[in-house]
């Protein structure tokens, strides 16, 4: 059965996006699920975010603060309209249930079991909204011994083996510096949501999602899960250091900058060797392979930074790039938002906000050939700003959810 709502939303209104004429109920609140809908925001969806009153998401409380607005708020939810409802009252449970019967897809992110308890657990969705896809994005899952523990972007960190794996061998783990646990299932969420739509089209129903934080963890150790379970040696800290690949690390220079060196492969470490000015590298017996380089990494580093100590960042990398040894710098966040390829790639956006003024947000990063970056963006929503127009919206429409 073919879903003629999804299979010809790519131009709806004159949008090219591909998600255009998707819509989506977003009951997410702080991180892992805004995260996930803000990427289906910018790939043409209709967020509507529905709040609890009085106070909203949650996100709304965290600062810092700027004309009273989160600015942690802003960055993850322009792009949306929000609605207040009370899903304990019965009004408030009318009108959503009207979203979900014009809505594609559901994401919500709270513990499994309180969906259920409100009256929308998967098996009443699919019997009353088929068409719909729930996604559901948690700490554990919605199966297993720790179902219904909450769970916050460290707790998966720590608990997923990332957080063993992140700083110096001789200091304590270090937390990565962005909430990797939260944004990582956030991206899996929208491959989830994005594959389900694609599957409604041909068979005409929706399916339910179930993403765990702790699950998109194990699934980025990479190569350490492997490693491990096949040789049983356990991964530890490496600072900057590849755990099988050297040189692939960051180095210290004469102007004590740091600049990053990744010349595993043997075509760019004949480069390095040469550009440095130490060919005799090349020849010794420690550093005659990648692996033997890996095996020897402690010891390739000594020497390496021994030279690189010699002249300042900007000269290095100046050479390097001549030479074709893949490097780079290692920029704080206010070097990288400014880089020209940044601002290329749009991948800083500004927008007007009533509270905050000139609001600057990230970019989306997903390019699609003949979709160009849309040049006007919505603002984050103050709570409950789009009642009005929704409740409008939803009485244009059929019972069914589909337009009058």
């Amino acid at each position: 059965m073919c879903d003629q709502h999804v299979s010809s939303a790519a131009m709806v209104g004159g949008d090219p996006r591909p998600l255009a004429g998707v819509t989506v109920v977003d009951l997410t609140r702080v991180l892992a699920g805004p995260y996930c809908t803000l990427i289906l925001a910018n790939l043409g969806a209709r967020v509507i975010k529905v709040e609890r009153p009085p106070l909203g998401d949650d996100a709304r409380l965290i600062g810092p603060f700027v004309g009273g607005k989160s600015l942690y708020f802003a960055a993850l939810n322009y792009g949306k309209e929000s609605i207040a409802l009370e899903l304990r009252r019965d009004e408030d449970r009318a009108i959503f249930e009207s979203l979900l019967g014009a809505a594609d897809v559901l994401v919500e992110n709270f513990r499994p079991g309180v969906l259920e308890r409100l009256g929308y657990g998967w098996p009443t969705l699919r019997a009353r909204w088929p068409r719909l896809v729930h996604a559901a994005v948690s700490g554990f899952g919605q199966s297993g011994p720790l179902r219904e523990r909450p769970a916050f972007d460290m707790v998966a960190q720590a608990m997923g083996g990332i957080l063993s794996l992140t700083g110096y061998p001789d200091q304590p783990p270090a937390r990565v510096g962005v909430s990797i646990g939260d944004i990582a299932a956030g991206l899996f969420l929208a491959v989830g949501i994005a594959s389900a739509l694609l599957k409604r089209r041909d068979t005409g129903t929706g399916t339910m999602i179930d993403v765990a934080m702790l699950d998109c963890q194990l699934a980025m150790l990479e190569n350490a899960l492997t490693n491990h379970l096949v040789t049983g040696v356990v991964p530890g800290r490496l600072g900057t250091r590849h755990p099988n690949i050297a040189p692939f690390q960051a180095f210290a220079t004469g102007d004590d900058r740091m600049i990053v060196v990744c010349a595993g492969h043997p075509e760019h470490f004949a480069k390095l060797c040469r550009t440095i000015g130490r060919p005799e590298l090349l020849e010794d017996p420690r550093f005659a392979s990648p692996d033997l380089r890996r095996q020897h990494a402690d010891a390739l580093e000594r020497e390496l930074e021994a030279v690189l100590r010699s002249r300042p960042a900007a000269e290095w990398l100046a050479r390097f790039e001549a030479a074709g040894v893949p490097c780079g710098p290692v920029n704080s966040v206010a070097d990288a938002v400014r880089s020209p390829q940044v601002a290329a790639r749009h991948m800083v956006v500004e927008m007007p906000d009533p509270a905050i003024g000139r609001l600057f947000v990230a970019g989306n990063p997903i390019k699609l050939a003949d979709v160009p970056d849309p040049l006007d963006h919505r603002a984050p929503p103050e709570l409950d700003a789009d009642r009005a127009a929704i409740l409008e919206w939803l009485r244009g429409r059929s019972g069914d959810g589909r337009s009058r």
